[in-house]
């Protein structure tokens, strides 16, 4: 929401702003919540990280927390200032991460193994490089949209071919949490002159940031059980803290 304030990063240049007053709290970050929202997805994304590293997951697990966590950077350098190049760099690797969950979710079924990856890699380089000159405003929106939706069916398929009643349990809360971030996201867009003029604002697209961070996490503990399983690796669900799922497996010794 701008508010007129010229501070440190200069006038705002991105295409989107938030329903949240620019430059309160700091003259170097222009929306506060919603940069600080991000924290929780680098943690989770870093914790995943460990977790797919010490138990020698597959390398596109290590990539994926890798892409969640320069996600989350960009983000934070988005809401930090406004500025249309730090947009692209969290709609950017928005992009890249959604075709690296196609990349995982299809490719155990993928007879030409070198053409997938081929493809997408070009795929992401070709959007990076137009976006770098184009603003596709409501345009980015309709493609990740459509991105997105490719990953439904083998989500669910996924989904039903799982036994586990703890791995389907964290598929649910993958579906909840998308689900809830949306509707607050969805408020805090449409919404915004009347939360604004609320004593207290519940910074809908900061908890946009919150749940999508777990959202990410349970994907991808969920994909990295599936992927176990297919693999013959006698995956568990086990819990941080008693809280936090992640994956325990069990490699064959000839592996």
């Amino acid at each position: 929401m701008a508010d007129g304030i010229s501070s440190f990063w200069g006038p705002v240049t991105s295409t989107i702003e938030c329903c949240e007053m620019n430059y309160a709290y700091s003259s170097y970050i222009a929306e506060f919540y919603n940069t600080i929202s991000n924290v929780p997805g680098i943690l989770l994304a870093l914790i995943g990280l460990v977790n797919a590293l010490r138990q020698r997951f597959e390398k596109r697990f290590s990539i994926l927390h890798i892409s969640n966590m320069i996600l989350a950077i960009g983000s934070m350098l988005y809401h930090a200032t406004l500025q249309h190049v730090q947009q692209q760099s969290d709609e950017t690797p928005m992009v890249w991460e959604i075709l690296l969950y196609m990349y995982i979710l299809y490719s155990p079924d993928w007879h030409y193994r070198s053409t997938m990856p081929t493809f997408l890699f070009l795929y992401g380089a070709a959007f990076a490089a137009v976006h770098a000159f184009l603003r596709f405003g409501i345009g980015f929106k309709v493609h990740y949209v459509i991105l997105c939706l490719l990953c439904i069916p083998r989500m669910y398929k996924y989904y039903i071919h799982t036994e586990d009643t703890a791995a389907k349990r964290i598929a649910k809360w993958y579906v909840a949490t998308i689900l809830v971030g949306s509707v607050c996201w969805f408020c805090d867009r449409v919404f915004c002159k009347t939360i604004s003029q609320w004593p207290v604002n519940p910074q809908g697209h900061a908890l946009w940031h919150v749940f999508m961070s777990f959202n990410s996490y349970c994907a991808n503990t969920f994909l990295m059980f599936c992927r176990a399983q297919q693999r013959g690796w006698n995956p568990k669900v086990k819990y941080f803290l008693g809280v936090l799922p992640y994956v325990k497996i069990e490699k064959p010794k000839t592996q």
